[in-house]
Order: structure tokens, then sequence, then C-alpha cells
């Protein structure tokens, strides 16, 4: 029988004792978006259309940029990101320098990311803002984005020589990266609606 579209809500909900690690592998598969928490299972809630676009946008931006400078690979929503044993989180959008696409797996990234990319919602406040950002810190990954639609915030992160995460101020109301080299973007772009069109920034940036 052809497997229905619409998941079963029992089917994604959280098992009430907790799961080990290869458990959660088996359970989770491609129609859950769901993270991995030392044996908490944390399924995500549907994304508004706002953070849809958003994400999109942002996504659309960083690949051609990252595929125009051959710089590695930009990937998400759906992939997790295994940071340590007992401990996969799905960022929004990642992205992998050309030189460690080895930690990129069939079904998983093994280890931190370069650049990690969160877009709060209104149920990921915490997780987004302190429980992702202390495990990103420790697990190495060299930046981190957070972006909140509803605050109209945006903080750059950046790992410092004693592997702690220092926050990257604006440059004339520019963030620029140092994980994708010489990438940059005004985060008054995201506060747009309608957002900005894809293209016109790409000319601005130089990649098309």
């Amino acid at each position: 029988m052809e497997k229905s579209l619409a998941v079963d809500l029992t089917e994604i909900a959280p098992i009430p004792h907790p799961m080990t690690e290869e458990e959660f592998e088996t359970w989770c598969d491609e129609d859950v978006r769901a993270e991995y928490v030392d044996g908490e299972v944390i399924v995500h809630t549907p994304a508004s259309t706002r953070h849809n676009d958003m994400m999109w946008f942002l996504g659309t931006l960083l690949n051609m940029f990252v595929t125009h400078h051959d710089l590695g690979r930009l990937l998400g929503p759906e992939l997790q990101v295994r940071l340590r044993p007992g401990l996969r989180r799905v960022p929004d959008l990642l992205f992998v320098a050309k030189a460690r696409t080895d930690v990129i797996h069939e079904n998983h990234i093994e280890g931190a990311p370069d650049l990690v990319i969160e877009i709060v919602s209104p149920d990921s406040v915490v997780r987004d803002w302190r429980e992702k950002y202390f495990e990103y810190e420790a697990a190495g990954v060299r930046e981190y984005w957070v972006i909140d639609p509803q605050t109209r915030r945006m903080d750059t992160y950046r790992l410092t020589d004693e592997g702690r995460y220092a926050m990257v101020p604006l440059e004339e109301g520019v963030c620029r990266s140092q994980a994708i080299p010489d990438f940059w973007l005004r985060p008054d772009w995201l506060w747009q609606d309608p957002l900005p069109n894809v293209l016109d920034i790409a000319r601005e940036l130089g990649i098309a």
C-alpha cells in the first residue's frame, strides 16, 4: 500500500520514557523533524510562513554565494547534526567548508559544521538563544547566527581562540561572515515584508 503523505501524530509524539540514540535513529524517519538530547526527543512544530520564507531567502542566497565561489556545502533544514554522542540537532541552515566535507554523511553531519543558522520560532526561544548556543559553542561550531523575526533581532557569534563565543558587532549595519569568506548580509533585509528579491541581493553581492 502506498504510504500516506499525512503523518500520524501518534507516530511522532515523544515516547514517555527515554530513548537510546540507536532507538531514535530507527524511529526518526524522513517524515519527522526531531532532535535528540540525551534520551529526550524534541519534535518540531510546523514552521510559520514567515519563518519558511526567511529560511528560503537566506538558503537560496547563501547557496548561490557558496556555489559561485566553490566554498563548500550549504545544507538544511532537515539534516541532523550529531554534535556528540547523545546530542543531535536539526539547524535551519548549516554550512560545511570544502576542506571539511568528510563530516557530511548520508543521513547526518558528524561533528560541528562551520556555520549554523537558527531562525527563532515562538516555541524555540530558549532552545535557540540558550541551549543551542552552549551546545554549538562546546562542539566547536565556528560561527552561530540567531535570527528572531518576532523581535527583529539578529546576533552573530564567532568562536574565539579560547573556544568561547563572542558576539560580532555589525559594521555600518552589515553582518560579515568569517565562516563563509567575503559573504555579508544586511539584517534589515530580513525584516522587510515582502522579503527582497533574491536576484537583486545576489547582484549586490556580485554573484548574479
